[in-house]
């Protein structure tokens, strides 16, 4: 099996009319394969082509009339509440941080905190995501969850 001009000839003027690579080495013959017809196109750098196999399945592009689904996303609330210092909370304020904590001005919210929660109503609705659209939200929900401070072992430091 040797490339000649005819052969060449021949290739490029069945691979320019868009047959496959095994039509092209059947019209060949004389053992010519898929293969070598492909690799003699890549040397003779014949223009690249989609597969003739793969043109009948190419996807069509998308138009602008098809509908997105648009997620919405959610939003911290902008509610800063009181803006009550660590040292001044106690167990009834919200919780809700403020701000970035290695700055100067970082507070909570220190807003009435719900029943069972760390957190007033406001921020509770970001803190708890309902998990399906039909039910809401309810601060009983959460009392077996949320902790209270005599839950935990509080340890005092002393200054000696």
């Amino acid at each position: 099996m040797s490339w000649t001009d005819e052969r060449v000839s021949l290739l490029k003027q069945l691979w320019g009319e868009g047959k496959t690579a095994a039509e092209i080495a059947k019209v060949l013959g004389d053992g010519i394969t898929r293969n070598a017809v492909i690799g003699k196109a890549h040397r003779l750098k014949l223009s690249s082509r989609l597969s003739p196999i793969q043109q009948n399945t190419v996807k069509k592009p998308k138009s602008d009339a098809t509908p997105r689904i648009v997620r919405p996303q959610v939003k911290l609330p902008e509610f800063k509440g009181k803006g009550v210092n660590m040292i001044d909370l106690d167990s009834s304020m919200c919780r809700w941080p403020n701000g970035d904590p290695k700055e100067e001005n970082f507070n909570f919210c220190g807003c009435a905190a719900m029943v069972g929660l760390p957190y007033c109503e406001v921020h509770a609705r970001a803190a708890y995501q309902v998990p399906t659209r039909t039910r809401t939200l309810k601060a009983e929900d959460f009392e077996t969850q949320a902790g209270t401070p005599t839950d935990f072992d509080i340890k005092h430091v002393s200054n000696a």
